[in-house]
């Protein structure tokens, strides 16, 4: 599993012109699902992002995790996370996880987040989704789950 995460000012997600979720400041998350992913590990890489402290302090270090900055969430799906540009130059995705595991781990992600963040807005999976954001820095940090 992937998570893409961006800290940010605002963001948006729309879905044929209409925005279907939008924030203020917190995280972008790009979720990727590949075909070996799990309920436990989703809890794992979950944990690890709403514990990452990647917001300034008082005195301008990155120091403070999400809850601390009472920021909100926008989760969007994201197989293209697992594009394997090794052979050739057209992307293959053949490690991302089938539709229904990764719709229902993408599911299972949101509703995890809305147990402990007031905020958790999302993108519609397997929708043509135009995203639009301020990143705050940038701050942009990508967590894998072979790497946690």
């Amino acid at each position: 599993m992937k998570f893409l995460i961006q800290r940010v000012k605002e963001a948006r997600v729309t879905v044929n012109s209409e925005t279907i979720g939008q924030i203020g400041e917190g995280f972008l998350v790009f979720v990727g699902v590949s075909l070996s992913d799990t309920y436990e590990i989703a809890d794992k890489m979950l944990k690890k992002m709403l514990n990452l402290r990647i917001f300034k302090d008082d005195a301008g270090k990155v120091n403070l995790n999400l809850s601390a900055v009472q920021g909100e969430l926008l989760i969007v799906s994201q197989f293209t996370l697992y594009a394997d540009c090794r052979h050739g130059n057209r992307p293959s995705f053949t490690n991302a996880g089938s539709p229904d595991l990764a719709n229902d781990l993408y599911e299972y992600i949101i509703s995890k987040c809305k147990e402990t963040v007031p905020n958790v807005q999302h993108g519609e999976f397997g929708a043509d989704m135009k995203v639009s954001l301020i990143n705050d820095g940038p701050f942009t940090v990508m967590l894998d789950s072979d790497e946690i």
